[in-house]
């Protein structure tokens, strides 16, 4: 059975142990399983899916990390979750919010209400408590590591969305149902992470992605986007050489968005070269296009604030 050390260091081993009632059990018995209950199980199967245990090995280094600063350590989301210590250090930790409940729960009734408080505040905390929980107090406290899951799975998704979970986790579960006639078993796929496509595509930036898998080519890129700017500049008899430092003031990247969009621009109402913070913060008018444009519909005048920290409309 795993230990964790932020435990051991505040209670002893043997104390501990003792304390883990709620043990991980397989299939159940027909006595073990109430009449018209349903239980879920994971098959052997399910179990050894590489998959299924890349996401248990990101969640667990994630929380360790999280914990890190506190000197508790995870080793088994399955058997170190149940009681509510790991949860309520792990949700102060993301939030920063204070819980008021006792900080060891010794006996298995307190551990129950401890679950139970500090689940009550990462439901509301994940706007969760109107919708269908993946989870529950019982499947929780009695070590149900596919409710573990979808519980560190929500809370990584709502605090760090950027934290690399494996995409399209899914396993085969049994689900058990104790009817009149005897044990009936169900097979069934449990999603736990969303699949790749799923995920809006712009929340790549691709930029980002370029100094990530091709740097070489950052600056043949860079060439590409003078070039493109040059062109729809020369009109005006501007140029660009430097995006770095050219742009910095917003004037070129206003006039390009004119020229763009088909918008005469009021010089007196901005200065082309400012030489301020505040020459820069002044707000433009931007009329309408010099020909009407049916397929954009700005006929409008539109108003864009000119900031030395960009444009904004």
């Amino acid at each position: 059975m795993a230990a964790r050390a932020g435990k051991a260091e505040m209670e002893p081993e043997s104390l501990y142990n003792l304390l883990q009632l709620p043990k991980a059990v397989g299939r159940p018995a027909e006595e073990e399983l109430p009449r018209g209950e349903k239980k879920k199980y994971l098959p052997p199967t399910s179990r050894g899916d590489p998959k299924f245990g890349e996401l248990q090995k990101v969640l667990m280094e994630w929380i360790n990390a999280k914990l890190l600063p506190e000197h508790i350590v995870v080793r088994s989301l399955e058997e170190d979750i149940f009681d509510g210590l790991i949860l309520h250090h792990l949700f102060q930790m993301l939030t920063g919010l204070r819980l008021d409940v006792e900080e060891m729960a010794l006996t298995v009734p307190n551990q129950r209400r401890k679950l139970e408080a500090v689940l009550e505040a990462v439901n509301r905390s994940l706007q969760a408590e109107d919708e269908p929980l993946k989870w529950s107090v019982d499947a929780i406290f009695n070590k149900d590591l596919l409710a573990t899951l979808h519980l560190l799975v929500a809370l990584a998704k709502r605090f760090q969305p950027d934290l690399p979970l494996p995409t399209n986790v899914q396993v085969e579960v049994i689900t058990m149902e104790s009817t009149k006639s005897g044990l009936k078993s169900e097979k069934s796929m449990e999603q736990l992470t969303e699949c790749s496509t799923d995920k809006d595509p712009a929340t790549k930036d691709v930029f980002d992605e370029l100094f990530k898998l091709a740097p070489e080519k950052v600056n043949a890129v860079k060439e590409a986007i003078v070039n493109f700017v040059n062109q729809k500049l020369d009109r005006l008899g501007l140029s660009v050489q430097n995006l770095d430092t050219q742009f910095a003031d917003g004037v070129l990247l206003l006039l390009l968005i004119g020229q763009l969009e088909g918008f005469f621009l009021h010089l007196k109402e901005f200065y082309l070269t400012p030489t301020s913070p505040a020459e820069m913060d002044l707000p433009l008018d931007v009329t309408s296009p010099r020909k009407p444009s049916l397929t954009s519909g700005l006929d409008a005048p539109r108003r864009y604030c000119l900031s030395h920290s960009g444009w904004t409309p």
